[in-house]
C-alpha cells in the first residue's frame, strides 16, 4: 500500500501545489525525455541523470517505512548487479525525513546500487512523488520507457527483464 507524503495547506497552496504536481508529472510521462535530476548520494558522489546519457538508467522513490518500497528493492538490486556491467545504472531516492538518514544508510547496506535522500536532491523534475513507491525507466536516450507504481505495475524481475533488457540489449546501453 501507498503512502501519500503531501499535506493539506490553505487553499492557495492546495491551487499551487496541483499546478506544479501537474507539470511535474508531465514532465514523467512515459514517452516523454526524462527531466532533470542531480543529487548528492549517500557516499558523498554526486548523481547527474543527464551526464549518463547512453546509459538506461533506474530512479526509484522509496521510503524505509514503506512495505512496497521495502519488497521490491531485493528484485531491484539483483537486477542492478546483474546488468550493470552492460549499461544499466541506477539510483534510489529516499523520502525519509533529514533526522533519519542513518535508518537509510542502514538499509541500504543490504544493496549495492546508489541511493541519496530526497532532501539532497539539487535538481528534481521529476517532482516530489505524491505516494511511493514510484520507479522510473529512462533509456539510453533519455526518454522515460516505463514508470511503476503498485497501484499500477509494481516492480518484479518479470518487469524488469520485460521492459529494461530489451533497452539494454539495442546496444546503447553500454557506450
Amino acid at each position: 500500500m501507498s503512502r501519500t507524503l503531501w499535506f493539506i495547506p490553505p487553499m492557495a497552496s492546495v491551487i499551487a501545489l496541483g499546478f506544479a504536481a501537474h507539470l511535474a508529472l508531465a514532465a514523467t510521462e512515459v514517452g516523454q525525455p526524462a527531466p532533470s535530476l542531480t543529487a548528492k548520494e549517500l557516499g558523498g558522489a554526486t548523481f547527474d541523470l543527464a551526464a549518463l546519457h547512453g546509459k538506461v538508467v533506474i530512479v526509484n522513490f522509496w521510503a524505509t517505512w514503506c512495505a512496497p518500497c521495502r519488497q521490491e528493492m531485493p528484485a531491484l538490486n539483483a537486477f542492478y548487479q546483474q546488468h550493470h556491467g552492460q549499461g544499466l545504472e541506477m539510483i534510489g531516492i529516499s523520502a525519509d525525513l533529514p533526522r533519519e538518514r542513518s535508518d537509510v544508510v542502514k538499509v541500504m547496506k543490504a544493496f549495492s546500487y546508489p541511493a541519496a535522500m530526497l532532501v539532497d536532491v539539487d535538481v528534481n523534475g521529476f517532482g516530489r512523488p505524491a505516494s511511493i513507491p514510484v520507479t522510473y525507466v529512462v533509456d539510453a536516450n533519455g526518454v522515460v520507457r516505463a514508470r511503476f507504481s503498485p497501484d499500477e505495475t509494481g516492480v518484479t524481475q518479470q518487469q524488469l527483464d520485460k521492459t529494461v533488457l530489451p533497452l539494454l540489449s539495442q546496444g546503447t546501453g553500454g557506450k
